[in-house]
């Protein structure tokens, strides 16, 4: 397994080019996503609202502010100014380059817009994001700065926005640093569905964590989600950030899982439909995905936007936030 993440990470450093060193670590597919969508960002109305790294709403002085809260103010600014030891580096997955730091900005901003746009329309999806393998004072596992716990905060500090959040990470990997970030924080709940044995391999604590062991089929997952979706109805929360991971998906190579891609349609759905009842809105990130061919990830990832735009305007909305 570990040499598969050392496959994983070299290749990701072959994207620190011109032309995509500013794209999540799956860059050929939201590449290739992207284009399937007819150029980024779409317009909200008859369709969703769509980011990708962009910093329309934030520019990176105030994007740099608004992480600090939940980061380590030096390891803030050790990735700024280049300055992680190598071994930093090394847990991070990929080499400290301005584009790193950058691309990882823009990530985080276009959550934090994602959520702006979700309260005024309903839903609205990041293309890039999910990044939760970051720590408060670390990055880890292609994760440089945490942009749901970032953006969980900037919500909750605005008069305006919701008092309690939920993060559903199904990501197939556990969200060890949202997790760890919001262990203490009573305003945010943290659920996990993830692979018992998969990466991270020392796990931390999030609000529910539910480990499904290798192999788990599409009914042992579904089953698992409504476990968590009870347990997030009993929570009361005001607004939801999905990650929607395609590494469940049985041909991803880090997944280790045997979900269908009817089984992550009917995942989507039923997360769709919880918002839904609740009369809450929802922000979505990618999250992972690893297939091969990669086109089974975008065709996944593509999968879960239509069922979004499909729910548009039937979720409850709030006002906007604002960030200052």
């Amino acid at each position: 397994m570990e040499k598969e993440y050392a496959k994983i990470s070299k290749a990701m450093r072959q994207l620190h080019e011109p032309d995509r060193s500013l794209l999540h670590p799956d860059a050929h597919a939201i590449s290739l996503l992207a284009q399937a969508k007819n150029g980024t960002p779409v317009a909200a109305g008859n369709q969703i609202e769509l980011f990708t790294n962009s910093l329309e709403r934030s520019c990176s002085t105030l994007l740099t502010r608004l992480i600090v809260p939940k980061h380590d103010a030096s390891y803030v600014q050790r990735v700024i100014s280049g300055t992680l030891s190598e071994a930093e580096q090394k847990a991070i997955g990929f080499p400290w380059s301005e584009k790193m730091v950058e691309r990882s900005r823009r990530s985080v901003g276009a959550t934090i817009a994602a959520c702006q746009s979700a309260l005024k329309e309903g839903v609205a999806v990041n293309l890039a994001g999910g990044t939760h393998h970051a720590y408060r004072n670390k990055g880890s596992g292609f994760c440089v700065f945490n942009d749901a716990a970032i953006a969980a905060r900037v919500l909750l500090k605005s008069s305006t926005g919701p008092q309690k959040i939920g993060i559903l990470d199904l990501d197939v990997h556990q969200g060890d640093g949202t997790a760890a970030i919001l262990q203490n924080d009573a305003a945010i709940c943290t659920v996990s569905i993830h692979g018992e044995k998969n990466y991270p391999f020392a796990k931390a604590s999030s609000d529910l964590d539910i480990a499904l062991a290798d192999g788990s089929s599409d009914t042992i997952y579904l089953e698992a989600l409504e476990e968590a979706l009870r347990f997030l109805s009993k929570q009361e929360i005001q607004f939801l950030i999905y990650l929607a991971g395609a590494d469940p998906f049985e041909g991803d190579r880090l997944g280790r899982l045997t979900l269908t891609s009817e089984g992550l349609a009917l995942r989507d759905q039923r997360v769709m439909a919880f918002v839904k009842d609740k009369g809450i809105p929802i922000a979505i990130a990618m999250a992972g995905g690893y297939a091969n061919p990669i086109e089974d990830t975008v065709r996944i990832h593509y999968q879960t936007i239509q069922i979004a735009c499909a729910h548009q305007h039937t979720i409850g909305v709030s006002k906007p936030l604002s960030t200052s």
